[in-house]
């Protein structure tokens, strides 16, 4: 099977003005990411999908595929399926979505989603790692919870699972997982996806990924094998100084 990877970028961000063109070590956000899932190779080719043109300005000279979308796109798995439904992109057979925002993504989250949905198991994926139970009290970490067989089981904000009796802590460790901004989709999977309307639960928690879930479109979540520092997209100045003081870390270290 071949795999289109493709990172929707949105100029309008609320919490980071201008994300996508945010710069790090020097270069746009989304350009890193670009370069970053493309040096991976997971993928055989790897498009931006924007609405804005200044962000097709920033990947023509960075020399990235780019696709201009529908400004009126609600989420980013809406732009997703309009840049695959393009007669170009017809040839690929799997699909990976990659936050624009998450520039240290790991082969593993990608490699793992996209096997899980090439294998035949799940229409949908995406990836988890294992984490702190520190996690449980940020609302701005999304959660999840995954059956014996690698389904999702829901996604939130909230703590889950909770911990009720104190005693029981030794089997929460095992079970707390931070959901990654990675989801990998057949075709098919991605149009029945967009054609559904959005659901309570999606509206209540702000995850688009509880769309499917709830309409019993089972979704298989690959669990990295150990936590990994830092998988926090960038959302807020905070984030992006840590990014690039993180960054800095890294290439300190090829030289």
């Amino acid at each position: 099977m071949t795999t289109l990877a493709v990172i929707p970028a949105r100029l309008g961000a609320t919490r980071l003005p201008r994300k996508p063109l945010r710069l790090l070590a020097g270069v746009p956000l989304v350009i890193r990411v670009w370069e970053r899932v493309s040096a991976l190779g997971v993928a055989e080719r790897c498009v931006i999908a924007t609405d804005h043109s200044d962000i097709v300005d920033a990947a023509r000279a960075a020399g990235a595929d780019f696709a201009l979308t529908d400004p009126r796109h609600p989420s980013g798995t809406d732009r997703v399926a309009e840049v695959v439904a393009r007669p170009e992109f017809h040839v690929f057979d799997s699909i990976l979505n990659v936050q624009g925002d998450e520039p240290f993504v790991s082969a593993e989250a990608l490699r793992g989603a996209v096997e899980l949905v090439e294998s035949g198991r799940f229409p949908l994926a995406t990836a988890a790692i294992p984490a702190s139970t520190d996690i449980l009290r940020a609302p701005d970490v999304v959660k999840v919870v995954r059956a014996d067989d690698g389904r999702a089981l829901y996604f939130s904000r909230a703590p889950i699972p909770f911990l009720r009796d104190e005693g029981d802590s030794g089997l929460l460790t095992e079970l707390v997982l931070q959901h990654l901004g990675v989801y990998a989709y057949t075709r098919d999977a991605l149009a029945k996806w967009v054609a559904l309307p959005p659901h309570p639960l999606e509206r209540v928690e702000r995850l688009e990924q509880l769309r499917p879930l709830a309409a019993g479109i089972p979704m298989g979540v690959a669990r990295l094998s150990e936590a990994t520092e830092n998988v926090r997209g960038i959302d807020t100045e905070d984030d992006l100084e840590q990014a690039n003081e993180r960054w800095s870390n890294l290439t300190a270290g090829w030289s």
